[in-house]
């Protein structure tokens, strides 16, 4: 027998327990994963040991992701049960959905199939057929895999060191998503399929919404960089980690390397051009991203490109116009949101900005964030006819800019959007590239812990979440800052830093979780890594450093 702390009770039970019967009956399908003694588990995991439990609903992000990844399952299966000659790849879309797609163009995905596949899958709800995780070795799940046609995972298992494989079995059908998973089909309550050309896009219940699933809103500006992504990947034979692996040799590197580069040099020579085109009209550049989306990098380099055209940008700071910390009225539990726009002082913002473009001085502020207040002032006159460059978490929110005619304004949106899959069912998530990228520069740069840069993550993202992805679909221009062999840099520094977090630690899930998908890519030499490249913003040896 074994003692188990659950919900400030103690109770025992027989050892090798499944944590789903610590449930009662009516209780079991409200939660989709567990912490045992901090680490997460499956409801299926049966119990062993003495350990303290906590059972994770939807609002928790990691039991989100399970629920995803057992919805990507379930269509996986419906898809070959119904057309088992077909295969279909899955991506991040609009509006926090995943779209899927028919890797054969001449099978379409029209309302007949989504309804046939929708009919399926609920027919496995009402079941509520087993999940069950199973272990073989990595020989035994190479025949699996070629036993349903899933190549694309046979070539990842050329890069797992463990010398075992797991995967998923419901019934006769056997797959793997790179993630935890419900225990049965029935734990799937809610999900909405609907069509999106040239596929469908799957919507599913979101921890950042309180468990319900988001209104689909359409992304066009966000949605047609999406495309433009994935189109790259596919063009230069990167769509999966092992592919990108391929590119990973002593002969290829270099010349990898430089063609993920020639895409960024591109885009800004495309942006360079569009901006030169409307000079006469344009006096304020915004540049807004969620973290880690290489802004610094992008807006120097931005610079640049325009001074190769004879335009001559000023950069404005907006750091320099927040309010005295002290001056600032702390909400009702006593905190203050320094991410929130009420701590910029908006009105002298847009005073100066108006001012600036008019060609007319302005005694500008200097914000010292040591004391968190302005400690003086400096006399600033831009140039008439020379554009000015924001950038900030609120350098496209209209309130900031007012006093500024729309035409006046070119807005661009930055941020990584990668389109690669650890293979065809198992994509990669934005979010999580950008938390690496933080991870590693915190370290580099602020000698900070990785524990450190995931204590502030949910934070950072219910800020991007507030204040910065409303305002995308207004930009003239995203910039996808996405480097395609980047992940096989940041993993040599990432790895050791989450290696070093302890499994009692609570960002030890998310730690865990980074590692087991790092781990597949091949490390790169990044000696051919421009000076001026955005990934130097992260990993170091940036020419734009001060």
């Amino acid at each position: 027998m074994i003692q188990i702390k659950l919900k400030e009770k103690t109770i025992t039970v027989p050892k090798g327990t499944p944590l789903l019967n610590l449930l009662e009956k009516d209780e079991q399908k409200k939660y989709y994963t567990c912490l045992v003694n901090k680490r997460v588990r499956e409801l299926s995991f049966k119990i062993s040991f003495d350990a303290e439990i906590e059972f994770l609903d939807i609002t928790n992000i990691e039991s989100m992701k399970a629920y995803e990844a057992s919805v990507r399952y379930l269509i996986a299966k419906a898809f070959y049960e119904l057309y088992p000659s077909e295969s279909i790849s899955f991506s991040y879309n609009v509006s926090r959905s995943i779209f899927v797609k028919s890797n054969n163009p001449n099978f379409i995905i029209d309302q007949n199939v989504i309804n046939r596949v929708r009919e399926y899958i609920d027919e496995l709800i009402k079941q509520d057929l087993p999940i069950e995780r199973v272990t073989f070795t990595l020989e035994e799940g190479k025949r699996i895999y070629e036993k349903f046609n899933l190549t694309d995972k046979l070539d990842i298992l050329k890069y797992r060191p463990e010398s075992n494989v797991h995967l998923y079995k419901c019934g006769d059908y056997y797959n793997y998503m790179h993630s935890y998973m419900v225990p049965s089909t029935g734990f799937i309550t809610s999900y909405i399929l609907k069509t999106y050309s040239p596929g469908m896009i799957v919507q599913y219940p979101r921890s950042e919404t309180n468990g319900v699933i988001p209104t689909f809103e359409q992304s066009r500006i966000y949605g047609s960089t999406l495309k433009k992504a994935s189109v790259w990947a596919k063009m230069i034979g990167c769509e999966t980690v092992s592919k990108i692996n391929d590119h990973v040799t002593k002969e290829l590197s270099r010349d990898f390397i430089q063609t993920c580069e020639t895409r960024h040099n591109n885009a800004l020579a495309e942006l360079g051009e569009l901006i030169e085109k409307d000079k006469e009209n344009i006096r304020l550049i915004a540049i807004a991203g969620p973290s880690s989306s290489g802004k610094t990098t992008f807006s120097n380099r931005l610079r640049i490109e325009l001074m190769s055209r004879g335009i001559r940008p000023v950069t404005l700071s907006i750091d320099n116009y927040y309010i005295d910390r002290d001056k600032i009225a702390p909400d009702e539990f006593g905190n203050i949101d320094l991410e929130d726009i009420n701590t910029i002082d908006v009105d002298l913002f847009n005073e100066h900005l108006l001012s600036l473009i008019n060609g007319e001085e302005v005694d500008m502020p200097i914000f010292d964030f040591n004391v968190a207040k302005r400690t003086h002032t400096v006399k600033v006159k831009v140039p008439m006819n020379v554009p000015i460059i924001i950038e900030g978490i609120h350098a496209l929110n209209e309130q900031l800019s007012a006093s500024i005619p729309s035409h006046q304004k070119f807005k661009i949106f930055i941020s990584p959007q990668i389109q690669v899959n650890i293979d065809n069912h198992s994509p990669i998530s934005t979010t999580d590239l950008r938390l690496i990228r933080r991870i590693v520069r915190d370290k580099q740069f602020r000698n900070a812990s990785a524990e450190h840069t995931l204590s502030m993550w949910k934070s950072v993202r219910n800020g991007e979440f507030k204040w910065i992805y409303p305002h995308q679909e207004s930009s003239n221009y995203v910039y996808n800052s996405e480097l395609t062999y980047e992940l096989c840099v940041l993993k040599k520094y990432a790895m050791p830093l989450l290696k070093e977090i302890n499994s009692d630690s609570p960002y030890f899930i998310t730690a865990n979780r980074l590692i087991k998908y790092l781990k597949y890519f091949k490390e790169i030499d990044e000696s051919s890594i421009p000076c001026n490249s955005l990934i130097r913003e992260f990993i170091g040896g940036s020419c734009f450093e001060v």
